[in-house]
């Protein structure tokens, strides 16, 4: 083993030398989020009565197999941070595992740089156990930075036992996931295979433990994200659950370590399909070709827009009594309006589906670097194919993937609050409060494109835009910040539709604005060194 491990360690460096910003945005990201959501819900929920309120409107199946069992008796701030949001974090930090994992493994064998480095004097699984130990170090200190976060917070039944167990719970689910990738990456070929096989142990894992929760059944004890909604810190602190998790951990990690000695480098041991000896009249084509490439992760998106709207939709029924006595949340609302609580929440519901929406939209978009930094797109542009045309193509289904999960979306809500609500909302309203946040989407999808076009190095900058529209806009009208800062987001300018007045000029300038940005990428990446 001593040999097949030499030079692990200055490997392991070597990673968190290159990879260290990339990794602590991550961990401050996931962290940050963590501890800021214990002093929010102090100020939404401030008495015991009103934590009661919510506790009530959580029992319901939809919401368990949503968030999980709760302690709904006593939910205390502690309780109901770690009922609503332990199992979503460990999702983020499962999410997050798998993406590391991948790209440490399968994606650099994929490059060529496994094979670069195995010509030097390098042991032949040294590549795999250093990005273990990155793996397993990154999940350490997340996992210390939101125990030590929580814990200093000083408020309320936060204990710091609590604290380290919610700390260490999210370190196992990320280790769990960490080494169910490492799995993924000695059966795919691809990184992008990997990815999808992970994600998919991911996801089957939520249904399989939804089921489990709604049902009150102990099928959810056969998941990992069951065994992290089972240790209940500041509600129970059960330690058994978390050592499941490490043992869990623990014994993928030896079956991708013993699996990665019986393939070649650069093999799968999931043998691809037989290609066609000659591509489908679909595959000629960059539009074919650019939809084959992201099927997987388009199915992907799906379920999970689909997940989230039937989870809005579960809660609007209940939502009179979530905004009663709540003055807080009551700012959310538009003053003076005699609509119904859902209708006049439907617009912040629909805004918040839209963002989410645009993450796989860029994603999309920014396959096109992907491709062009993986040396990959010179095979296209080689034939009689047009810088114009491959950029529009990608526009395109930029766009599509954008308007599909938004629609998605509202079809999940659409569904969930018919069996929700006495009189549910009319089909017609929720399509149109859905489609009028379709331009702003389409702006942020073109300003990706031009980002590529003319600073691809800037691309990156496209997040912060989205993060900065979620944040001024989620909690804009909460803590009335001035309206000149929610104007700078392509949401911003989106009417309130159904409590407001359509406003269709500010629909034709979003339109208008998202042709001439698209127009600016496209000539910019015609222009531009490719390369």
């Amino acid at each position: 083993m001593s040999a097949q491990a030499t030079g692990s360690m200055r490997l392991f460096r070597f990673i968190i030398r290159r990879d260290w910003l990339r990794l602590f945005i991550w961990i401050a990201a996931i962290t940050a989020i963590t501890v800021a959501v214990p002093p929010a819900f102090q100020d939404l929920y401030p008495t015991p009565a009103a934590r009661d309120t919510m506790a009530e409107t959580m029992k319901n199946p939809a919401m368990t197999a949503m968030v999980g069992p709760g302690n709904l008796a006593h939910y205390t701030l502690g309780a109901m941070t770690t009922h609503q949001m332990l199992l979503l974090t460990a999702v983020a930090v499962a999410i997050m595992n798998i993406l590391l994992a991948v790209r440490l493994t399968r994606a650099e064998e994929e490059a060529g740089i496994s094979e670069m480095l195995l010509a030097l004097p390098v042991g032949r699984r040294a590549p795999l156990l250093a990005a273990a130990g990155v793996l397993a170090l990154v999940n350490l200190v997340l996992a210390a930075a939101i125990s030590i976060g929580l814990a200093t917070l000083g408020l309320d039944s936060l204990t710091v036992s609590g604290s380290l167990l919610y700390g260490l719970t999210l370190g196992g689910a990320g280790l769990f996931f960490a080494a169910a990738a490492l799995i993924a990456a000695q059966l795919s070929e691809s990184a992008r295979g990997a990815t999808g096989l992970a994600m998919i142990a991911l996801i089957l894992a939520f249904l399989l433990r939804a089921a489990g929760d709604a049902a009150e059944s102990r099928l959810s004890w056969l998941t990992p994200l069951g065994w992290v909604t089972a240790v209940q810190p500041f509600a129970g602190n059960q330690v058994l659950p978390l050592v499941l998790l490490a043992a869990g951990a623990l014994l993928l990690a030896v079956i991708a370590w013993t699996l990665q000695g019986s393939r070649d480098l650069g093999a799968g041991l999931l043998q691809a399909r037989q290609g066609r000896t000659s591509a489908s009249s679909s595959l000629r084509t960059p539009l074919g070709l650019v939809l084959r490439l992201q099927r997987t992760s388009l199915i992907i998106w799906g379920i999970g827009m689909v997940v989230l709207g039937l989870a809005y939709g579960s809660v609007l029924g209940d939502l009179e009594s979530f905004f009663e006595g709540n003055e807080l949340l009551q700012n959310m609302l538009t003053v003076g309006s005699t609509r119904p609580i859902p209708e006049q929440f439907l617009p912040m519901l629909m805004l918040v589906m839209a963002l989410i929406a645009t993450i796989p939209a860029i994603l999309s978009m920014q396959q096109l670097l992907s491709e062009e930094k993986n040396g990959r797109i010179d095979s296209i542009l080689g034939r009689p194919v047009s810088r114009v045309r491959l950029i529009g193509t990608y526009l395109t289904v930029a766009g599509m993937t954008g308007i599909l999960m938004n629609s998605l979306a509202a079809a999940g809500l659409w569904l969930a609050g018919r069996s929700a609500m006495a009189t549910p909302l009319p089909l017609s309203m929720i399509i149109g409060a859905s489609t009028i946040q379709i331009p702003a989407l389409l702006v942020m999808v073109a300003l990706t494109a031009l980002l590529i076009g003319v600073l691809p190095k800037a691309s990156p900058l496209i997040w912060l835009l989205l993060v900065y529209s979620f944040a001024v806009l989620y909690s804009g009208s909460l803590f009335q910040l001035p309206a000149w800062m929610a104007d700078i987001s392509p949401f911003g300018s989106v009417p309130e539709w159904p409590v407001e007045e359509m406003d269709w000029v500010a629909i034709v300038e979003l339109v208008v604005v998202g042709v001439i940005i698209g127009v600016g990428g496209v000539f910019g990446y015609r222009e531009r060194n490719i390369g």
